[in-house]
């Protein structure tokens, strides 16, 4: 028998007329190359002996160069490095500034002080981390139930029409520069508070006021990444549900939704994520001097905060007033570093993966 014809094509020829090759026997085919043209020929014999002659031409199939793509993937490279780097350049900068506040105070009394005072060379962190996560929780509870009604609604409920009507609106809200959320907070908010659970009861500058603005803040986050994990849920288990007699209601919420846990766990741990890292609301709206309380109708100051207040007045180079800021941002990194792992554990853990 014949070797297979490598990396080439066969086009069928004449009865043999013209053509290097000769015909042995019925059941097998001779190959020959042409001496001249380089073409391999094929000629094999059927059972009521005509002779059909198969011309293989080779071809090269070698990838040619091709510049203008090789440039595009180094771009796209480029472009994907850049972001790495940016990362690791961060993490060099702050590991380098703590490293010589660290050098000055020990690591714990950082993280159990109950004073931060720098004046007085008091830095514990505790007043810093409660006012951040008194925050947090305060903007959690309002938008982790409110975001995941509206992104249930948005999926299993609303028409075309009303998703176009209320998609822009969601995101208005998240374009809004959080800078106007804080005077909101501070000149709207507030006075609501202090006339409804009292003015002697509420201060001016309270985390309450900041807590619930920045849930506003954070609602489209929840709400678009919340949509989008019971958006992904196939439609095969909404149907066998209604096959067996289950309400919509039913389906949702003992079908679409724990179905999509993974994306909404994910949606809830980002939603914190964020909240930890807002700025301008709680620099304007939840007060300044750092104070160990859980009480959201007194004034505290946050991480964040702090930092804004301090970077803005006269700080000389190298000291502990100086180093302790990148200490707080190292902080914050770190919480946010693991929330982001967390929520990546758990897509891990909990997804479902449907055919």
């Amino acid at each position: 028998m014949p070797k297979p014809l490598p990396a080439a094509r066969l086009r069928k020829g004449g009865s043999g007329r013209g053509v290097f090759a000769s015909a042995a026997t019925a059941a097998e085919a001779d190959v020959a190359v042409a001496t001249e043209t380089g073409a391999a020929v094929a000629t094999e014999t059927g059972a009521a002996g005509a002779a059909e002659t198969y011309v293989a031409v080779a071809t090269n199939l070698a990838r040619r160069p091709r510049p203008g793509e090789a440039a595009i993937k180094a771009f796209l490279f480029s472009c994907a490095s850049f972001s790495v780097l940016t990362t690791l350049g961060i993490v060099a900068t702050l590991g380098k500034e703590s490293w010589a506040f660290f050098r000055e105070v020990s690591l714990v009394e950082f993280l159990t002080g109950t004073v931060w005072q720098p004046a007085i060379g008091e830095f514990g962190i505790l007043p810093l981390a409660s006012a951040t996560f008194t925050t947090s929780l305060i903007a959690m509870a309002v938008a982790l139930p409110l975001g995941l009604m509206v992104a249930i609604y948005l999926s299993e409920y609303a028409s075309w029409k009303v998703r176009e009507i209320l998609k822009p609106a969601l995101e208005v809200l998240a374009g809004i520069p959080t800078v106007v959320y804080g005077y909101f907070a501070l000149t709207t908010v507030t006075p609501i508070l202090r006339n409804v659970f009292g003015q002697d009861r509420v201060e001016v500058y309270n985390t309450l006021s900041a807590g619930l603005v920045m849930g506003i803040l954070i609602l489209p986050l929840i709400a678009s990444m919340c949509e989008d994990a019971l958006s992904a849920v196939p439609g095969t288990l909404r149907e066998a549900a209604y096959a067996m007699g289950a309400t919509k209601f039913e389906v949702t919420i003992q079908v679409v939704v724990p179905a999509a846990f993974s994306g909404l766990a994910s949606a809830f741990i980002l939603g914190l994520s964020r909240a930890v890292g807002e700025t301008m609301i709680v620099a304007l709206a939840a007060g300044a001097g750092p104070k160990l309380t859980l009480n959201p109708f007194e004034s505290a100051e946050t991480m964040t905060g702090h930092i804004v207040r301090i970077s803005g007045g006269d700080l000389s180079y190298d000291s502990i007033d100086y180093t302790s800021l990148f200490a707080i941002a190292m902080t914050l990194f770190l919480v946010t570093l693991v929330l982001n792992m967390l929520s990546r554990r758990i897509v891990r853990n909990h997804r479902e993966v449907y055919e």
